[in-house]
């Protein structure tokens, strides 16, 4: 089945060629030129979106923050620069990744396919798995449970709990989630972990469980069943 790819850039020759690359490359997709239309387009649920963050009226980081509530799709960052800040910011807003113009459109399409991969392997999981103190982690559905009661996690936050509670007692440094998770390498900014994990935290404790997510200082992380 031909994978849908939204491409969201406010320059016509950028989206002119990214759709025409991707379509040779048999996707079918969907262009967007600014942020109220990528907003509109992205309710068909792509399978992923190439994501421009300096447009006019509303940035990319922006649109990202409005959509990922109804959109659990990669959203991979066009820009042609980026600071560690707005990295910070960008994926505290539910981005995955981030790619710096100009760019290898090959190398694009080899991280297109390689998220893509990677949400179908999570996509293909069946797991259910129940720890202690009535805490429920649907690894099909993506979603946490707590004496029945959903916890709401973002995507992201999701993410890091499927990964933690996967080897549990295994310690995990912020590198390595973060390399992960957002599939970057170790030398990025990792501050971003620290608050998904101090949200996810909250939100166990609100719901009434345990943290599970233990700090070992100087070191990461680990899940504690």
């Amino acid at each position: 089945m031909r994978k849908t790819i939204l491409i969201v850039d406010d320059e016509k020759d950028m989206n002119a060629m990214l759709k025409r690359y991707f379509e040779l490359n048999g996707y079918f997709v969907q262009t967007a030129q600014n942020g109220l239309q990528a907003i509109e387009k992205a309710g068909k649920q792509p399978d992923i979106i190439l994501l421009d963050i300096n447009m006019p009226d509303l940035d990319g980081v922006e649109v990202c923050r409005r959509i990922r509530d109804f959109v659990a799709c990669p959203i991979l960052f066009l820009t042609a620069r980026v600071e560690d800040q707005d990295k910070l910011k960008g994926f505290a807003a539910g981005g995955d990744d981030y790619i710096v113009k100009p760019f290898s459109i090959d190398e694009l399409g080899a991280r297109v396919e390689a998220h893509l991969r990677r949400e179908e392997r999570r996509q293909n999981k069946r797991i259910r798995t129940k720890f202690d103190d009535d805490l429920v982690i649907d690894y099909t559905a993506k979603e946490v449970y707590f004496k029945g009661a959903l916890i709401a996690l973002l995507p992201r936050e999701f993410e890091i709990v499927e990964l933690l509670s996967s080897y549990p007692g295994q310690l995990f440094s912020k590198d390595r989630i973060f390399e992960h998770i957002w599939n970057m390498d170790s030398n990025a900014d990792v501050g971003v972990i620290m608050e998904h994990i101090s949200k996810i935290r909250g939100k166990f404790a609100k719901a009434g469980c345990k943290p599970y997510i233990q700090t070992v200082w100087g070191s990461g992380y680990k899940w504690i069943r």
